[in-house]
């Protein structure tokens, strides 16, 4: 006789509900490098849903470092950074972000969730209070929850809202956490007005920059360099490797104080095996190249702004972004998941974002750039999405 309460009927009701409303996942499998021009399942696509912002994944001189480091120190690292995995090439990428932020230390960790979970539950508990953005990663939702502190959720940008917030609060150790560049809308967190009103509520400010790292400012130095904050307005920088920077991995940045604080109690960073030392010199590469190539991130906004201009043209509605990350909002799950299938007959390989990612009623085209792209591919998609919107049932954004 069979169990009706077993586990795999329990969640097979579950998987079937997912798939009733248009929200079940399916993985694909990418045969080819991180290129504009991929192969996915055997298909052939022009891709705009990479995080490769600058098209360093696949970087001839970020390869050969990898080749080279990996031929001296192997695959693995073997330990922890606190055991024996901290390797000098760890060290040195560490020094050299900490130089490219403007920061006295940075702190490598594997991954950006470890990163994120590692600061916040090594700088709040109970007790403290901890505020964040309602459009937060949800790396930076979780930690939140799990640090035991009083967590609270702002409206998405609102400093009216957040100030209401810090009035009630009785803590005196609070930390305001946001996203330096949204990682679904595109938009960028209002980062000078966030550090003033953390200086004057006596508040720590964290940005989780992993959108922003390596695309905005001159330099490529992020939200920090876009606005201008300095170790003293913007205290906790976290930033990610496996985005524009085309490597993988992420890292804290701020005083001697706060990186030691992390070394000493951070769970994330202590008791994981450390990131191949091949990949941080790989990052080295990637940090040089960042650096030296300035016209990566000046192509890069000329593809945005054809895009936009385009995309406006057809009458689809974009949100407030000048960013790689420009989603079209199209509202229905189902339609939304039609108009992607229509993309991917005609060679475009968009990703449709829907709940519980985003909000509901708010499904989306996550449209990505990537310094790789060429201005008449960003015409491709245009011609694309014209023939789509035209077919598909509805108007795009209703």
């Amino acid at each position: 006789m069979t169990n009706e309460f077993s586990i795999d009927n329990i969640l097979t009701a579950a998987l079937a509900e997912r798939r009733a409303t248009n929200l079940y996942r399916n993985r694909r499998v990418l045969e080819s490098p991180q290129i504009p021009n991929v192969v996915v399942d055997g298909k052939s696509y022009l891709a705009f849903c990479s995080n490769d912002y600058l098209g360093l994944a696949n970087h001839p001189q970020v390869i050969s470092a990898f080749q080279h480091a990996a031929n001296q120190f192997g695959v693995g690292s073997g330990a922890s950074h606190l055991v024996a995995g901290h390797s000098s090439e760890h060290h040195a990428l560490e020094e050299e972000l900490a130089a490219f932020t403007g920061r006295d230390r940075a702190l490598l960790f594997s991954t950006g969730y470890m990163a994120n979970m590692g600061a916040i539950t090594a700088l709040v508990g109970q007790g403290d209070a901890i505020f964040e953005d309602r459009l937060n990663h949800a790396s930076l939702l979780d930690a939140g929850l799990l640090s035991g502190a009083r967590f609270q959720r702002f409206l998405h940008n609102d400093l009216e809202n957040l100030q209401t917030r810090l009035d009630k609060t009785e803590a005196e150790r609070k930390l305001i956490v946001v996203d330096g560049v949204f990682s679904m809308d595109g938009d960028c967190a209002p980062l000078p007005e966030l550090a003033a009103l953390a200086k004057k509520n006596n508040a720590w400010l964290m940005v989780d920059d992993a959108h922003g790292f390596g695309c905005l400012g001159k330099h490529g130095g992020g939200s920090a360099e876009y606005f201008g904050l300095s170790q003293h307005d913007l205290p906790i920088l976290m930033g990610t490797l496996g985005k524009a920077f085309g490597t993988f991995g992420a890292f804290v940045a701020g005083s001697e104080t706060l990186i030691e604080t992390l070394i000493q109690f951070s769970r994330s960073y202590i008791y994981t095996t450390a990131m191949p030392p091949a990949v941080a010199a790989a990052t080295r590469a990637s940090l040089r190249l960042l650096q030296e190539e300035h016209w990566r991130r000046e192509h890069l906004q000329q593809l945005i702004s054809r895009f936009r201009l385009g995309a406006q043209e057809l009458g689809l509605q974009l949100l407030d972004s000048f960013s790689p990350i420009q989603p079209i909002i199209i509202g229905d799950e189902a339609r939304t998941l039609a108009i992607a299938e229509q993309l991917a007959e005609r060679g475009i390989l968009i990703i449709a974002i829907r709940p519980p990612t985003v909000a509901a009623g708010s499904s989306r085209l996550r449209v990505t750039f990537s310094a790789e792209h060429s201005l008449a591919q960003v015409d491709q998609l245009l011609n694309a999405l014209s023939d789509v919107v035209g077919t598909s049932s509805g108007s795009v954004g209703e």
